[in-house]
């Protein structure tokens, strides 16, 4: 009998990281429902909850963060590494793994190290158009390197999209052949909006954005004469918003809605006209694939990575970029507010987002990991010798 393949997926820590490995996990196991499929985290992370609750196999060993300046940890952290590598050799051995697929986080590095000591295929994604530090060291390894966007300097990378949840691609899917308007228009009833006015879907994350959330309550009074608004505040943040909500005469409250998360945000994505948004790779890779047009307002701090995300998208025509000190109730009122309601300009932004997106990316990963978990070792891109080095 041919042995099941067994793949270790690595990451976590974040809904950046976790998503798309699940989103893997979920299509390997309905390619071959016979793959051995194991997750790589910690206990304390987001990967603690999803991953058992998918119904997948978590094994967790300790974080080891590189400290960021001089402190007692860091001189721990060679013998703390050496044990994470030790955890990571052993549940490589105890499941068989014949290729490890790492997301980057923590818990990326030490996967690396000990499956390059065992002989073990490498397969890396990195989301980001700015590769993370683990997936920089772990290119010099892997068999193959996948990215989100096609412009992320690592080495060896060959642009495959962002594996996505299968709503996010059915929605796709279905958007590409065209809506049924009838259904949007029942599904903008049922939330109590207004049938005949596009919709603005405000996110800034499940924590939120203070600054995406100020602008649009500033000029909440001006949007709601022609547009609705479904606002996710994040968690906590709702209290403002609702209080504007109240000020607002009682026959336009409805075109407001404002609540702190959604636990159905593709539905949202199926009645949305324009996104205004924060940019992670999540983010920036679902609004592509669907083909909605965007106002992008990167995150202000870090490494500069949401930027990045963005550059593709935007150079197409299919996105705005915004930087966060621009984003004003007066930037809503005199920018946003005109092109929410010009439906051409929409339509020729949603193509160019579309031109930039994947749908596909979880496939395609898929079959590099089947086909690399098979022992067919030939890199999918440059190897490690013709490629550049990132900078």
């Amino acid at each position: 009998m041919v042995k099941a393949m067994s793949v270790l997926l690595a990451g976590g820590g974040t809904a950046g990281h976790v998503n798309p490995l699940l989103a893997t996990a979920d299509g390997l196991r309905q390619s071959n429902p016979a793959t051995l499929i194991t997750v790589l985290g910690t206990a304390t992370g987001l990967e603690a909850e999803l991953v058992p609750a998918r119904g997948y196999d978590l094994r967790t060993i300790a974080r080891v963060p590189l400290p960021r300046r001089p402190s007692k940890e860091l001189l721990t952290l060679p013998s703390r590494f050496r044990g994470a590598i030790r955890d990571v050799k052993d549940i490589l051995r105890q499941t068989g793994a014949d290729v490890v697929v790492g997301f980057g986080g923590f818990v990326a590095t030490p996967a690396y190290v000990a499956a390059r000591r065992l002989g073990i295929p490498i397969v890396i994604h990195e989301q980001n158009a700015r590769p993370g530090l683990a997936n920089r060291l772990g290119a010099r390894w892997a068999t193959a390197v996948a990215t989100t966007f096609a412009s992320t300097p690592i080495r060896g990378a060959h642009q495959v999209g962002l594996p996505l949840r299968s709503e996010v691609e059915r929605l796709a899917s279905a958007r590409l052949s065209g809506l049924d308007e009838a259904s949007v228009t029942a599904a903008k009833v049922e939330l109590g909006l207004a049938a005949n006015l596009p919709v603005l879907l405000v996110t800034g994350g499940s924590l939120g954005a203070a600054r995406l959330n100020a602008a649009v309550v500033g000029a909440l009074a001006d949007l709601v004469g022609h547009t609705n608004i479904v606002h996710l505040t994040g968690k906590g943040k709702s209290v403002e918003p609702l209080r504007a909500r109240a000020g607002l005469p009682e026959d336009l409250r409805g075109r407001y809605l404002a609540q702190e998360y959604s636990t159905d945000i593709t539905s949202l994505f199926a009645i949305a006209d324009l996104v205004l948004a924060r940019a992670g790779a999540g983010t920036v890779a679902e609004l592509t694939a669907l083909g909605l047009p965007a106002v992008y307002v990167p995150l202000p701090i870090g490494n500069g990575e949401q930027e990045r995300n963005i550059a593709d998208v935007v150079a197409a025509g299919g996105g705005v970029h915004v930087r966060d000190a621009q984003l004003t109730a007066d930037w809503i009122r005199d920018e946003l507010a005109p092109l929410i309601g010009d439906r051409m300009r929409l339509a020729t932004m949603g193509r160019a987002a579309r031109s930039t997106g994947r749908v596909d990316a979880t496939a395609e990963l898929v079959r590099i990991v089947e086909r690399i978990g098979s022992g067919d070792r030939g890199r999918t891109s440059p190897t490690a010798d013709d490629a550049e080095d990132p900078k």
